[in-house]
């Protein structure tokens, strides 16, 4: 399947990873690429659908794995994916990079309440000093005298600002605020329901109804068609029979289900559903009002 790639989501990437491969005399190319912007927009999808175009390997690290009961491990780890990211231009002579997603629910401070950690400071070092010396990873416990060939970092995230600001200043990290235009949605849903026979016009119409959703938004609402098959499969089997037709069946083959039918007055009223359960998120609150206890409750110092 032909998936829609945004032309500036394409050509910020592009540019940015050939850049790192090439040796421009007098440049300082800024290794790490920081793509932010709301949640939802399709960072890491639109990433994975550029490296696939170009085809560029990517080495992977979550924001969960920047934190360790043992401190120095993330650093650790970054350092040793990036040299992974090495051994595949070496080994396979294919470009390489090292993507970071999800930077700031990892590394980042939100506001005074955020725990601070060893690892959390190691994480901002360790990114800083290979923006600094990208050929020049070295394991804890050895060293290696032979130059690495660059690799590339793509950072994703929602909010860069809550970075230590010397790892996102200029030089270290090219900034990249990824806003799709309104065609660009229209593209990417587009491709969301490319199996289901709605027409570009209804494509269109659906995105102007819900003009201030994030792409995930419409894949959601294609998901919702599928509840209803599913509820009918639950009933039809009985609840306590579904772990053992889904998980481990006898016959060893799963339950699939048939496409259903897709309407674009069916997509709307489940958008509107969506939209009902999103305000009803926004509205509770109820961390705020756990959270005005707390430190009401808790003693004051003087």
């Amino acid at each position: 399947m032909n998936y829609y790639i945004a032309p500036a989501f394409l050509d910020k990437l592009a540019v940015h990873i050939t850049k790192n491969f090439l040796d421009l005399p007098g440049v300082k190319v800024p290794l790490i690429l920081g793509v932010h912007g709301r949640k939802g927009e399709g960072k890491t999808f639109q990433c994975e659908l550029v490296f696939e175009r170009m085809k560029v390997e990517a080495i992977h690290i979550s924001a969960g794995e920047l934190e360790s009961p043992d401190a120095g491990d993330s650093a650790r780890l970054i350092r040793l994916r990036y040299r992974e990211a090495a051994e595949i231009i070496k080994i396979r002579d294919r470009m390489a990079v090292l993507v970071i997603n999800d930077i700031d629910a990892g590394a980042g401070r939100f506001d005074q309440g955020t725990q601070y950690t060893v690892n959390t400071q190691l994480v901002n070092a360790t990114l800083m000093n290979i923006a600094d010396n990208p050929t020049n990873v070295q394991l804890p416990g050895g060293y290696d005298a032979t130059p690495l060939p660059r690799i590339p970092i793509i950072l994703t995230g929602n909010d860069l600002s809550t970075l230590y600001a010397p790892l996102v200043r200029d030089g270290r990290m090219e900034k990249f605020y990824w806003v799709p235009t309104r065609d660009d949605t229209i593209g990417i849903v587009s491709g969301v329901f490319a199996p289901d026979n709605i027409s570009h016009r209804e494509i269109v119409d659906l995105v102007d109804r819900f003009p201030d959703q994030a792409v995930d938004f419409f894949a959601a609402m294609r998901s919702r068609i599928y509840d209803e098959q599913i509820r009918d499969f639950i009933q039809q089997v009985g609840l306590e029979k579904v772990a053992m037709e889904v998980v481990n069946p006898a016959n060893g083959i799963k339950p699939t289900f048939p496409k259903p039918y897709f309407t674009i007055t069916r997509l709307i009223e489940f958008g509107n559903l969506l939209v009902q359960e999103q305000k009803s998120v926004a509205e509770s609150r109820l961390v705020e009002e756990y959270n005005r206890v707390r430190y009401s409750a808790s003693p004051k110092s003087f």
